[in-house]
């Protein structure tokens, strides 16, 4: 491997340019239209436009992605997450094409993509599953029976599904038919696959995900666990390492579950083992991310490990040096996904120009970005400004030190959830760190928050628009 193409863009795309160079590897960014004055592509080595604005007719292109390939001569890909990264169809192109593949083989990819495929291998290595169909149901008169066996409510779910997408409830059988076909409907239309399985749905549960790491000679090993309960609609707003929740004998059960299930499913690349936690501290296999998270980058705080150096050496062939009784877990450690959006109003959108933008730093601060003052946030994508990742000696520490790093993130032109997250680190039941579950921002939404406080409200009025002399980029 001598040559990465990065078929992505934003954050992640810098992170993986950054991480390659750093093992001496050239790099290629490819961009749409809209992206053409991007930050990865001033970082890359070389830089390709593949499509118009839409995702569909670049980022998801997979011919001009691989003609950018051909035309650099880039002889490896790394797909990020999201577009392509769990696609096997094109990792098993990327293979036939003899160009690596940064991440599962493609049968990998389509295996425990289809999670109803995933659960059964979870079952056979004993990882507890939460009850369900067996498999995929094809009708709704086969479906309505198989809801009534596992006892409402039910989650009507797609197999390819993802991103909170293709995901239905149903609290009753009238209910169940209803919101049978527009699951269906959904997935058909996001994922291009049709196909529903049904689970028993678990009560006030805590999100939490195992970070597992696999090479292709046998060894395996896993990087502790992230607690991602605080999300909005399914989407992840706040992450943080190690849980609040977990004992240290649940930590190692739930740990051993998710590396006994990537063994079983010869899982070579880094990955993301999903769980539901009950309110009994009782864990359930959900699925399994076969890519790089957006969240990965509490795990290397946690741990000083950097997981896209060690994904690309994997995928070079290399054996992990890594043994599961030499991982260090040092510390608390939060991510704020500062997205451009406004929490006051339901969380819309708020593409545009970034006026100013001036980033926090300091002690036990990182911020991962793909923005600077002067860029353009385009309306085609994903509304991510940065991921805002701070450590502290235990979770108090950490949070004293996310509200430092918020009232020095300067935005203006655009919305953010910074206000959103000033909110929660002055909110108890947040602070609590155990007395919420996945609904909880859901919750406060319905109750009609509108997540500013005084803090925030100061923050809000100090940089807004006209308050400040805008930040320009040098020329």
């Amino acid at each position: 491997m001598k040559k990465v193409l990065v078929a992505n863009r934003g954050e992640i795309a810098v992170r993986i340019i950054r991480a390659c160079h750093d093992l001496g590897l050239q790099t290629v960014a490819v961009y749409s239209k809209a992206d053409k004055e991007a930050l990865h592509v001033l970082h890359a080595d070389e830089a390709i436009c593949i499509g118009e604005a839409p995702s569909k007719e670049s980022y998801l292109k997979v011919p001009n992605i691989l003609s950018a390939c051909e035309i650099t001569g880039a002889d490896a890909v790394h797909p990020g997450y999201g577009f392509l990264s769990e696609n096997a169809n094109f990792a098993s192109i990327c293979e036939s094409c003899g160009i690596t593949f940064i991440g599962p083989s493609a049968k990998t990819i389509g295996l425990l993509g289809d999670k109803a495929q995933a659960k059964s291998i979870a079952k056979s290595v004993r990882c507890p599953i939460i009850p369900g169909s067996n498999g995929i149901v094809e009708t709704v008169d086969v479906a309505l029976k198989e809801a009534k066996k596992i006892g409402f409510p039910v989650f009507i779910k797609a197999t390819a599904g993802g991103g909170g997408k293709g995901i239905r409830i149903a609290n009753n059988p009238d209910e169940f038919l209803k919101q049978f076909a527009a699951a269906r409907a959904e997935a058909e239309a996001s994922f291009g696959n049709p196909d529903i399985y049904l689970e028993k749905m678990i009560m006030n549960p805590r999100h939490i995900e195992v970070q597992i790491l696999g090479d292709s000679h046998g060894n395996y090993v896993h990087l502790g666990e992230r607690d991602c309960t605080v999300q909005r609609r399914r989407q992840k707003l706040i992450e943080e390492t190690p849980s609040p929740v977990l004992t240290p004998h649940l930590r190692k059960k739930m740990g051993e579950a998710a590396v006994h299930l990537a063994k079983a499913a010869k899982y070579h690349t880094v990955g993301t083992v999903e769980f539901l936690l009950d309110e009994k501290k009782n864990f359930f296999f959900m699925e399994v991310n076969t890519r790089i998270q957006v969240e990965h980058t509490i795990t290397e705080e946690l741990t000083g490990i950097d997981l896209v150096k060690e994904q690309i050496k994997m995928a070079m062939g290399k054996k992990l040096t890594l043994k599961q009784k030499n991982i260090r877990f040092e510390g608390h450690i939060f991510e704020f996904r500062i997205n451009a959006e406004n929490p006051a109003s339901n969380f819309m959108p708020s593409p545009g120009l970034l006026e100013y933008y001036i980033a926090p730093g300091g002690p036990n601060v990182r911020v991962d970005s793909a923005c600077y003052s002067g860029y353009r946030i385009p309306p085609f994508y994903d509304s991510m400004i940065a991921k805002l990742i701070v450590k502290g000696k235990d979770r108090k520490d950490a949070i004293e030190i996310a509200k430092r790093a918020l009232r020095e993130f300067h935005i203006g032109g655009v919305d953010s959830t910074i206000p959103f997250h000033q909110y929660m680190l002055h909110n108890p039941t947040f602070l609590s760190g155990k007395d919420y579950n996945l609904d909880f921002v859901d919750r406060l939404i319905e109750e009609g928050c509108n997540f500013i406080n005084d803090e925030s409200k100061t923050f809000a009025e100090e940089t807004a628009p006209g308050q400040r002399t805008p930040v320009t980029t040098p020329h």
